[in-house]
């Protein structure tokens, strides 16, 4: 089992990790009822694509020798009304300025990005801004 997921009331998951015991907390968001407090359970695929960028990223990275410590994601979700669901994904990579990488390592890292398990586990119709900003 990889979590447990409790409905609190007043629109709140409260999602427990099964291994770890990590907890996070979910609400609906303003402009779906909720109080906008935690992350959405949207806000999270969109934030997972992010962090599963980076962690494939740093995995190949730390094969080639490279550090990538302090590289960062700004994400946007764009949501589509019709049905509702999430429309699209911004997510724009930041590296750190005393990062020296060629070319082919940069090409290297864009790749094994682009080819995470989240985003290869979208919906194809789904529209993604990705930016590597190096």
């Amino acid at each position: 089992m990889t979590s447990t997921v409790i409905y609190k009331g007043a629109l709140r998951t409260e999602m427990t990790h099964t291994q770890s015991g990590s907890i996070i907390e979910n609400d609906a968001p303003v402009d779906n009822h909720g109080k906008g407090e935690r992350f959405s359970p949207t806000d999270m695929v969109a934030t997972a694509l992010a962090s599963c960028m980076l962690t494939t990223m740093g995995i190949k990275a730390d094969t080639m020798g490279i550090d990538l410590s302090g590289a960062k994601v700004e994400v946007t979700k764009i949501m589509k009304l019709e049905p509702r669901r999430i429309g699209g994904i911004k997510a724009h990579l930041f590296f750190p300025e005393t990062l020296s990488l060629d070319e082919k390592q940069k090409e290297i890292l864009e790749r094994v990005g682009r080819t995470c398990p989240v985003e290869r586990s979208l919906h194809p119709d789904m529209e993604l801004d990705i930016v590597f900003n190096w």
